[in-house]
């Protein structure tokens, strides 16, 4: 399916850096079917889980934007420990229901598993450190406009925190946000990703736009 084929924004031999479609699950599970970034990318991927070759991180599947794969070992390697190190930076849009208290801050609380199934919970079981930092954009009529920095990168992470405090994110109704302004998902965007090449040390930073379904909830809510 056209519409859920990852764009390819830089590729060598070493890493590939996509943007990934809201739909499109990041690699194959017992409890999909259907394609996944890993199916789509078959013959570039590589290196680490050969169920899940060249993945380094990964975004939920309503979450769209940008993540690196790996190409081989080495690289699949480096990346990791960048990952693992905090050291690659990466920046989220998100529209979150109602109005925070500031207009910066810092989410800090353990998320484990939820008793409901594909949920996750600020200390949930086997809850692990987890750290979101915020910047809030733009106040709209009703809700927030803000960009969200992942310190670390815990599942379902920027959804669980913000719920977590009583701003749950727009079109996330996992997790309690409202299904407003035609959004048939999460409002939230893997905007900027930058890290360091790992053969030539560069470091390499790039960004993505809201895609289209976003960039119309975000107007819609701006005009309420």
């Amino acid at each position: 399916m056209a519409e859920l084929a990852p764009r390819i924004v830089h590729l060598d031999e070493a890493l590939a850096v996509v943007d990934k479609p809201a739909g499109l699950v990041v690699h194959p599970a017992p409890s999909h079917q259907g394609p996944t970034l890993v199916s789509e990318l078959a013959e570039i991927l590589g290196g680490g889980d050969p169920e899940r070759p060249g993945i380094v991180h990964r975004l939920d599947k309503g979450t769209s934007g940008l993540l690196v794969v790996a190409r081989g070992d080495a690289a699949h390697a480096a990346l990791q420990a960048q990952v693992q190190a905090r050291e690659v930076e990466r920046i989220y849009l998100a529209l979150a229901g109602g109005h925070l208290a500031s207009r910066t801050g810092t989410i800090d609380a353990p998320i484990g598993r939820a008793r409901q199934r594909h949920r996750m919970a600020v200390s949930g079981a086997a809850s692990r450190q987890a750290r979101t930092h915020f910047e809030v954009l733009e106040v709209l009529p009703r809700e927030t406009y803000l960009q969200a920095r992942l310190e670390t990168g815990r599942t379902h992470q920027i959804r669980a925190h913000f719920a977590a405090i009583g701003h749950p994110l727009c079109g996330d109704t996992t997790y309690g946000g409202a299904a407003s302004y035609g959004l048939k998902r999460q409002f939230l965007h893997a905007h900027r990703l930058a890290f360091d090449h790992p053969e030539t040390g560069e470091r390499l930073a790039f960004e993505s736009p809201l895609p289209a379904d976003l960039a119309m909830a975000l107007d819609a809510a701006r005009a309420e």
